[in-house]
């Protein structure tokens, strides 16, 4: 059953590459005879990778047929969750999250950084297709609000600056180190520790003795 009322165009045509092939093959074998529908998550997603960042009507139908399920059951799936692109993204995703923490700490600055700076709004692709903009809910990276996700990686602490220059890194082909761009190691405390910053000379004793 094709999915007729699916966006068509480029895409029309979609198989897994043979080392996808194979990788999909091992996602599935994770689950028992007759489960193999349990897969359709990990296979969705490579799919995507290999189709550009997006997942055409043919790629929604591959792997409907590699998981022997009705196309519709694999479309339901693929249009549920926000991390599946039903229609073709730039070559960078930025992803801004805006719950509440990212939210408190300026996420709709970053928001208008990236408007500004690319000249798109939500959901728009720039015209030299290297940059697509969305809002998303929680990435789960709260103590290094605000954040964004761009392609698979987390870009935290963001200020509008840093935001705008992250941009024109990224058009200039350069690599972006992602992660806190404050200086800060991971979520610590900004400045470095501030409890248990001396140890005890007990403690420094138990230590020295193996205790």
């Amino acid at each position: 059953m094709k999915l007729t009322s699916y966006p068509t165009g480029h895409g029309d045509e979609f198989t897994f590459s043979a080392e996808n092939l194979e990788r999909a093959k091992s996602f599935i074998a994770r689950y028992p005879q007759g489960r193999q529908a349990s897969a359709v998550i990990a296979l969705l997603d490579l799919a995507q990778i290999q189709n550009g960042g997006w997942l055409s009507g043919a790629a929604i139908e591959h792997v409907a047929e590699v998981l022997e399920m009705a196309p519709i059951r694999v479309y339901e799936v693929a249009s549920f969750y926000t991390m599946f692109n039903l229609k073709p993204v730039g070559r960078h995703h930025i992803q801004v999250c805006r719950t509440t923490p990212c939210w408190l700490r300026g996420a709709a600055d970053i928001t208008q950084a990236c408007r500004d700076k690319l000249g798109i709004d939500l959901g728009d692709t720039s015209e030299d297709g290297l940059f697509t903009l969305s809002e998303v809910e929680c990435l789960g990276a709260c103590a290094n609000a605000p954040m964004v996700q761009i392609d698979n990686d987390y870009y935290e602490d963001l200020s509008p600056e840093r935001m705008a220059e992250i941009i024109d890194e990224l058009r200039a082909g350069k690599d972006v180190t992602p992660g806190p761009q404050s200086g800060r190691q991971g979520s610590a405390p900004e400045g470095g520790p501030t409890t248990l910053t001396q140890v005890p000379a007990r403690a420094a004793s138990d230590t020295a003795g193996g205790t």
